[in-house]
């Protein structure tokens, strides 16, 4: 059966190798922070940190750092998750395989959480300023929770039925909160419990939030599952733990996780903001300070022998990066289900997740005739732009299943070379202007606001991709250093950018003037401006994350020929993205050399952490 508390999950993995103990005190001031980062770029094993500076309670990371080792800690529920999912998608299945749902009735019971009158979790008190102070970057407004279970129910119908767990980022100490009495509470737009803080808005009314930090590793990641609406996350932890989730009811109070390690409990003011940030972010930048909920502190509580399970975000890959593949692998087939005609979808990791989305889909509106030209892909593309946290997708690009049915949507130079190979960009592009944006996303200019444009891609290769640069290029003064990134994509390097969202940029016109007519272009349909073109093309990542992170599609797409026609925009040569840092850019993460050159010699000979990473 799967571990019911984070304390049998420690001691399993430390038997078999796949956690080590770091008994040296450190800081959890930035430095073991750092360690965690260098030890998952390693592949290395999770981390027990027995002696934190300043605090009593241990701290665990990496725990999810491999896909291997997330494989590992959920081996004794995988079957029966899969088998559920094996229902869902064919519930005829069963017929053809009776014993596969008996096998599921068991698993099925561990949806419904158990209510229990006590539980550890109750066992001990303690406050804010006592709990491990984490914090990941440099200019980080103070210590957070980065693997909190923000728990929270409707206030019209409450109950484990309509509740949300989700990790929201819960900053616990700095900026304008009182010390030891408020917390904020970041959560960014779709999610959960946005619904039960507009309800109390809208009776003017308090609502009380927990967050449960530790317990079984089931309930970490149930808390970042994407859920469809309705369907309570903790009957998914009870169904990935293997049994179900026992929930301590007190009167007057939300339920807590009875093997929960931590719970701070509190009430939430739906009127009452404070600035909350700067936080180094998934995407590879700050998140600056901006006004979010304030949960007020009414009871901090741990367990005997409570263990810190925490994890660092930064530039992907990152240990959350591990979170996305498993999460993929359990709700992957799913997605056919969810919107008709998709045939795979997959977030680009290295592209900060939402920024970039890849789909593959059916395109059967015509299927007759010499001209194929996307259709059912743009209502496919519709209907992924209107699906919970897929609808923060910036550029999205989707292809045709029917043109290549053995294209692996994960293999991302495969995928780009097909697009690129096919589209039309006087035809292919699809604009949604002054839209909602991902909440870390600052390439738009404000809060939860972009754009968001759509790349179709429909019958047979109209190019070849280069992979030479053009002899005949020539770059206007200010621009220089082609680079290829990709065959058919080229990286320029160009001018410090000065421009603020909405201003015409002379520049970017100059160059697509200038590339108008060059000999060779022509294969080379996707050109990218940045500030340092040789970086950019130097790997894949770098590619997708300077590309796809620092430019909002209606402000920094531009074409070499453009033109309108009924409002369809569209360039008869190649697209030229602006990848450059602008001024309302958010700044990017960069480590403390004295704190680095720190972690490096606990990495030496005759270091604590020696051979590990």
């Amino acid at each position: 059966m799967g571990y019911r508390n984070l304390a049998s999950c420690v001691t399993d993995l430390e038997r078999s190798g796949a956690l080590i103990r770091i008994d040296e005190e450190l800081s959890s001031d930035l430095v073991i922070g750092s360690i965690q980062r260098r030890v998952y770029q390693a592949g290395g094993p999770a981390l027990l940190f027995t002696r934190v500076k300043g605090c009593s309670f241990p701290m665990l990371g990496n725990l999810f750092g491999t896909l291997d080792r997330t494989r590992f800690i959920f081996r004794d529920t995988l079957e029966a998750v899969e088998r559920l999912v094996q229902l869902k998608i064919d519930p005829r299945s069963f017929l053809k395989h009776p014993a596969s749902l008996l096998k599921a009735v068991p698993a099925a019971w561990h949806l419904l959480p158990r209510r229990v009158g006590d539980g550890p979790i109750l066992n001990h008190k303690t406050s804010l300023d006592q709990l491990p102070q984490l914090k990941s970057w440099p200019d980080d407004g103070g210590a957070f929770i980065t693997l909190p279970q923000v728990y929270s129910e409707s206030v019209g119908l409450p109950g484990l039925r309509h509740s949300n767990l989700g990790m929201y980022r819960v900053q616990i100490s700095g900026g304008q909160y009182l010390p030891n009495a408020e917390v904020g509470i970041h959560y960014q737009i779709h999610r959960g419990i946005g619904f039960h803080h507009a309800e109390a808005l809208e009776r003017g009314a308090p609502f009380r939030v927990s967050v449960f930090v530790g317990g079984a590793p089931a309930m970490t990641v149930a808390a970042v599952m994407p859920l469809p609406e309705g369907m309570p996350e903790l009957s998914f932890a009870g169904l990935l733990a293997g049994h179900r989730i026992e929930m301590v009811t007190r009167p007057g109070s939300l339920p807590i996780p009875a093997e929960a390690d931590f719970c701070i409990t509190g009430t939430v003011d739906p009127q009452k903001t404070l600035p909350e940030g700067p936080f180094g972010d998934h995407f590879g930048y700050y998140s600056l300070a901006h006004d979010f909920p304030v949960l007020k502190v009414e009871e901090v509580f741990h367990r005997e022998g409570a263990i810190w399970p925490f994890t660092t975000v930064g530039r992907p890959p990152q240990e959350d990066t591990s979170f996305g593949a498993f999460i993929h692998e359990l709700t992957g087939p799913l997605i056919p289900t969810v919107i008709p005609g998709v045939r795979a979808v997959h977030a680009v990791d290295a592209a900060g997740v939402h920024p970039l989305l890849l789909a593959m889909g059916s395109e059967r509106y015509v299927p007759y005739g010499e001209r194929r030209t996307p259709q059912e892909l743009l209502t496919i593309a519709n209907a992924i732009l209107g699906q919970g946290q897929l609808s923060l997708a910036k550029y999205l690009m989707i292809a045709s299943h029917e043109d290549a049915p053995q294209l692996d949507i994960h293999d991302i130079p495969a995928f780009l070379r097909h697009m690129l190979e096919r589209i039309d960009f006087r035809r292919d592009l699809h604009f949604q202007t002054a839209t909602t944006m991902d909440t870390l996303d600052y390439t738009g200019g404000a809060l939860n606001s972009g754009s968001k444009v759509v790349f179709a891609a429909v019958g047979e290769k109209r190019r070849s991709l280069g992979a030479e640069i053009p002899a005949a290029l020539r770059l206007p003064d200010g621009f220089s250093a082609p680079a290829l990134c990709l065959p058919g994509v080229l990286a320029v390097q160009g001018p410090a950018c000065g421009i603020r969202k909405g201003e015409p940029d002379a520049q970017m016109e100059r160059l697509c003037d200038c590339l108008n007519g060059v000999a060779g272009l022509d294969s080379f349909p996707l050109i990218v401006v940045s500030d340092d073109s040789r970086f950019t093309a130097a790997t894949l990542n770098n590619f997708l994350w300077v590309t796809f992170t620092r430019s909002d599609p209606a402000a920094d797409v531009y074409g070499v020929g453009a033109s309108t026609s009924c409002k369809q925009w569209g360039c008869s040569g190649p697209l030229v993205i602006d990848a450059r840092v602008k001024p309302h850019h958010a700044p990017p993460l960069l480590e403390d050399p004295a704190v680095e050159r720190q972690v490096d010699q606990l990495a030496a000979p005759g270091g604590a952490l020696h051979g590990v990473y």
